[in-house]
């Protein structure tokens, strides 16, 4: 539940927290899960845990109120909502089923790499929360600019998503969040990109049998209770606290990977 509840409150995906957590728990002999079947309980949860939360964060955007009628300050335009998740997964899914078939190479390295590219973003998100964008209005129209970023991270975050179960989410809900978006853009569209890539990217873990089914079965009610509580609590905290929050996860589960697997 507390996973799902992060994961929907800030965009990233349920894998920020189940690929610590299972990583402890096989580090310390509680359950000894391969890296594998992590990655495979962390995409089924996700399954049921982020598509929940996503269809609430829709719901939202197709019923949200006048503008600073709560802690979101600006509406979001439909087009702009739809645009960020069509122009990434158009792009991350093809790359994550591609690796998914393809990757032979010990994936370690990328861990750490990629964490600490994820340590970069989460510090430069709170350091920008308090500083340049903490007494100017959220942005109300998504930029040209933001797009092609968002296109450039998309490769790299669907190849990171195959081998982890967590990385263009993160990447999408970060970058925006930087870029001083309303929580309704940020949040909202990385948690239906999180969740349509871990219903494709099961798939793979179904047919080549790496889930570890027991664990599924006993976290998908919590996920799904947690997605349902996620999106009004974000609401609640509002923008600079989710963000502050977030980027203390991010560089806390980063840093943990990173030192795990040095």
């Amino acid at each position: 539940m507390l996973a799902a509840i992060i994961a929907n409150t800030s965009g990233t995906g349920g894998g920020v927290v189940f690929v610590p957590v299972f990583n402890i728990l096989r580090e310390s002999g509680v359950y000894p899960l391969s890296p594998l079947q992590v990655t495979a309980a962390s995409f089924l949860i996700q399954c049921f845990g982020m598509s929940v939360g996503a269809l609430r964060w829709t719901h939202r955007m197709k019923t949200q109120q006048d503008a600073g009628s709560d802690s979101q300050s600006v509406s979001v335009n439909a087009r702009d909502y739809w645009t960020v998740i069509c122009v990434v997964l158009i792009i991350s899914l093809p790359a994550m089923l591609i690796t998914q078939h393809v990757h032979q190479f010990e994936s370690n390295d990328i861990l750490i790499g990629f964490k600490s590219f994820s340590l970069l973003l989460g510090s430069l998100l709170i350091l920008s929360a308090w500083t340049v964008n903490r007494n100017v209005p959220e942005q109300t129209a998504l930029q040209r600019l933001d797009i092609i970023v968002l296109m450039l991270f998309a490769g790299f975050g669907g190849f990171l998503m195959a081998l982890f179960s967590v990385g263009v989410g993160e990447f999408v809900a970060l970058y925006l969040f930087i870029r001083h978006y309303p929580i309704l853009l940020s949040t909202g569209t990385a948690c239906v990109i999180s969740a349509i890539s871990a219903l494709f990217g099961a798939i793979w873990h179904i047919d080549n049998d790496t889930v570890p089914w027991e664990v599924v079965a006993l976290a998908v009610p919590g996920a799904i209770l947690g997605a349902l509580l996620a999106r009004p609590l974000a609401l609640w905290l509002g923008s600079l606290r989710l963000k502050t929050m977030d980027g203390l996860w991010i560089l806390a589960s980063s840093l943990y990977l990173i030192l795990l697997n040095i």
